[in-house]
């Protein structure tokens, strides 16, 4: 087996969190994406579970990678519900959208 030329990085999601946290309105602005980072994992979780690349799921949604890399990101591109109905089916999902009351304190 070849030798590699560079080292990975260890990284460490919990810590990157907890080192940012500290910096002014972090909670604020990462807390106001919660909602597209609990669909974005989603999303990174039922590629994984069809296992599939980025390249299979835009292949069956007829678009590229890049397309379902954008979808597959948090905060940036807020995808409409067709692309999302899309990108379910072609990990083998369906998708459903509830709305719950909120609860009151």
């Amino acid at each position: 087996m070849a030798e590699l030329k560079f080292k990975p990085v260890r990284h460490s999601h919990k810590e990157f969190l907890a080192k940012a946290a500290t910096r002014k309105g972090f909670v604020e602005a990462y807390d106001a994406l919660a909602l597209e980072y609990q669909v974005a994992s989603q999303m990174l979780k039922a590629r994984s579970r069809a296992g599939l690349t980025q390249d299979a799921v835009a292949e069956r949604m007829g678009t590229t990678k890049s397309a379902v890399s954008r979808l597959e990101s948090a905060g940036k591109h807020a995808p409409s519900l067709a692309t999302l109905k899309r990108y379910a089916q072609a990990v083998g999902c369906e998708l459903q959208v509830k709305l719950v009351p909120q609860k009151t304190a």
